[in-house]
């Protein structure tokens, strides 16, 4: 890698197509959409693609500053791969920015023969081999929201306002207005699953916030997510209503397209959620939001500070240690679930709701 800042780089060069490479997840693809209007303003006449899985790809469509989707199949064995590849070699890219920084996505890198190839200093598996600069201050002690971010501050745009544009078709809306419609009271959205085991803060513990949300708040509860935590989110209806029978509550787990959750985390008054995609899309749509971290860090991978939006953390000395599975034994195993308790969860879903009343009458 050679040394030397972005602008120095792009001062000779004219810089006609450029690729941002971030397939997954969706709440990383979430906190890097604000790096697209950067790029646009920079660049007002280049081509803008962006390399993302296909799973994820309707999230961008009808983005303003993009002018391609690269869809990636993960499962597409070799010769999905291998198009992919092709693909970007022919595209023949000015500028390539890879926010992934994994082996799959350096090989993407590479491949694009890009004279001006991009990338961030958490880059692992040796990804930043494939890149001729990582940006200074974009490694794993800075904000995930911020690395990308980085790319503004290098090209001086940082005057700049973050945005998170997310195009959401009106017949998505209008299904999110019925459906809110037809519900009694404020409407919580609750997001209990994620893939990490350290992350599944217990669904006993959703129930209780939830059941006290329902009986004292008054308010509806939808629980979203995957196909693959459909079951989950189905056990926690059945728990709430088992100790609040009389709660309005029911899952969406498994059935929604992106653009509905997204339709229905902006129609929400609060969403309450684990580390996950969720969790940023409402912090990106502007939604009120409670967020539960265990063996994450709220500082590293949480959404940016707003007023109406709390993030809660276990105090124990393996907080924020990253790992996907427990390593300890015995009364220690997991011990991080207990000691976040539903108490504090539940006032930090309290304070929020009095700051949200409080800022409707002034605004009434």
């Amino acid at each position: 890698m050679d040394a030397g800042s972005l602008t120095t780089r792009l001062a000779n060069h004219t810089i006609r197509k450029i690729c941002v490479i971030k397939p997954s997840a969706l709440g990383d693809v979430v906190q890097s959409l604000p790096v697209l209007p950067v790029l646009r303003q920079r660049f007002p006449e280049s081509h803008i693609s962006w390399v993302i899985n296909r799973e994820l790809s309707d999230l961008l469509t009808g983005h303003s500053c993009l002018n391609e989707l690269i869809p990636f199949d993960r499962q597409g064995g070799t010769g999905a791969w291998y198009t992919l590849l092709q693909r970007l070699r022919k595209s023949r890219f000015d500028l390539v920015f890879d926010l992934q920084g994994l082996l799959r996505t350096g090989i993407m890198t590479l491949a694009t023969g890009a004279p001006i190839r991009i990338g961030l200093q958490t880059a692992r598996e040796g990804a930043h081999l494939a890149c001729h600069q990582l940006l200074p201050d974009s490694g794993i002690q800075v904000p995930a929201y911020r690395r990308a971010w980085r790319i503004a501050e290098e090209l001086g745009l940082v005057e700049l306002r973050s945005n998170t544009e997310i195009v959401i078709p009106d017949y998505d809306r209008v299904w999110a207005e019925k459906l809110r419609a037809s519900l009694r009271g404020p409407l919580l959205v609750i997001q209990p699953g994620t893939r990490w085991q350290t992350k599944q803060w217990p669904l006993r513990q959703f129930a209780e916030v939830t059941r006290r949300a329902v009986e004292e708040l008054g308010m509806s509860a939808i629980v979203v997510g995957s196909g693959g935590e459909s079951s989950a989110a189905k056990e926690l209806v059945e728990l709430v209503q088992h100790v609040a029978p009389r709660s309005e509550i029911q899952s969406l787990a498994g059935q929604t397209t992106i653009k509905q959750l997204a339709a229905l985390l902006q129609r929400a008054d609060l969403v309450l959620s684990n580390d996950s995609g969720p969790l940023h899309l409402a912090a990106g749509l502007g939604t009120p939001a409670v967020g539960i971290f265990t063996c994450t860090s709220p500082t590293r991978s949480g959404p940016p500070p707003a007023p109406l939006r709390r993030m809660v953390a276990t105090h124990l000395p393996c907080a924020a240690s990253y790992c996907k599975r427990c390593p300890h034994q015995g009364s220690a195993h997991l011990a991080c679930f207990e000691e976040l308790s539903p108490d504090r969860v539940w006032q930090a879903v309290v304070q929020t709701w009095s700051e949200i009343q409080r800022q409707r009458v002034r605004a009434a």
